[in-house]
């Protein structure tokens, strides 16, 4: 996610907290929230997917083959 985004979240959570938000406003905050939050689950599952475990007979798997084909909840 950009850097730009990052600060007009930021400068919107402290308007909200100070003078309050319109209707357009919040509407902004929400889906730059949304698009926050997808970006972090991103770049989460990317670093779980290149973990690599050693199990005790020496064998080495990756979790992204081990689970990334499965669904969440």
């Amino acid at each position: 996610m950009e850097q730009k985004k990052i600060d007009r979240i930021n400068e919107l959570a402290r308007k909200s907290k100070t003078v309050g938000l319109n209707p357009q406003e919040k509407e902004e905050q929400t889906k730059l929230r949304k698009e926050f939050l997808a970006a972090v689950r991103m770049n989460l599952r990317a670093q779980l997917d290149n973990i690599d475990i050693v199990e005790k007979d020496g064998t080495i798997v990756n979790l992204g083959e081990k689970y990334g084909n499965k669904t969440s909840h």
